[in-house]
């Protein structure tokens, strides 16, 4: 049986995507720093950003899923200072130029490159960093696919967590769809073996609100009282900061049912 890797494998993306294809009965490696206790899948020892053990990781295998990121937005919860000036570009840029090499001389069959909707338009060192990523991918002579994605519920909820320690949240009205991981793992795979290549159409979420609306849901399910003040944005502005609505796939959970999944379920379980 031929062996999918997956990048990223140990991330909040990469474990749903994981799950989908041990649980369809497809051969599973992933490429990590360091093994961990799941043995229903191959560990690769390697890391993207240094190279170790990613020619290793690339033996006997048909499909890339390259889900592998790294922004320390995402890993702390929250702006700061320096995320307006420089993100790291190891794993985004470097790690993605070195594994598509490797993956040529491993004529590895398709590269699956999860990225993120409106790159172009957005300011943020990050989304350069992955844009910059991206156009490799395209300029790879593999055959590849590229998945744009909205940002992810989880980190929505990190960042929102972060404001509890303040009475009063200033919150933009700009409206945009973010998306639960599984919708995203769910298409990522149908996309990986559906005989197509090239650009996909972007995922988001089902729900169109605006950043106030996600907040106050945010504090309702939760059962908590903050005072959000809604604020302006220019259309510019919000494009930049990532804040957009994305055309195409839409997954099917939407912002509430994710809360009470989160907090609701896990308190009744508990």
């Amino acid at each position: 049986m031929s062996v999918i890797l997956v990048t990223g494998g140990t991330g909040h993306l990469g474990r749903d995507i994981v799950d989908r294809l041990v649980k369809s009965g497809r051969r599973v490696r992933i490429l990590a720093r360091s093994a961990q206790s799941r043995a229903n899948v191959e560990w690769a020892t390697g890391d993207l950003a240094t190279g170790a053990g990613v020619a290793d990781s690339l033996r006997n295998v048909h499909t890339v899923i390259n889900a592998a990121t790294f922004s320390p937005i995402a890993r702390r919860g929250g702006i700061r200072l320096v995320d307006f000036f420089s993100s790291p570009a190891a794993v985004d840029v470097d790690g993605t130029r070195r594994l598509l090499a490797l993956c040529q001389e491993a004529s590895v069959a398709h590269f699956v490159h999860v990225s993120i909707v409106g790159l172009h338009d957005a300011s943020l060192p990050y989304a350069r960093v992955k844009l910059a990523g991206e156009q490799l991918v395209r300029g790879s002579t593999l055959s590849w696919s590229v998945i744009p994605a909205m940002p992810f519920y989880y980190l929505l909820d990190k960042l929102l967590a972060g404001l509890l320690r303040i009475p009063v949240w200033p919150v933009p009205r700009t409206v945009f769809n973010p998306v639960d991981t599984s919708d995203v793992a769910d298409y990522v795979i149908r996309c990986a073996f559906d005989g197509e290549h090239g650009d996909r159409a972007e995922i988001g979420g089902p729900d169109e609100l605006s950043c106030v609306e996600f907040a106050r849901q945010y504090l309702s399910v939760r059962g908590l009282r903050r005072a959000v003040l809604p604020i302006a944005l220019s259309d510019r502005a919000a494009r930049g900061m990532g804040f957009v609505v994305s055309d195409g796939v839409r997954g099917s959970l939407c912002w509430r049912d994710w809360l009470r999944r989160q907090y609701l379920d896990h308190r009744q379980a508990a």
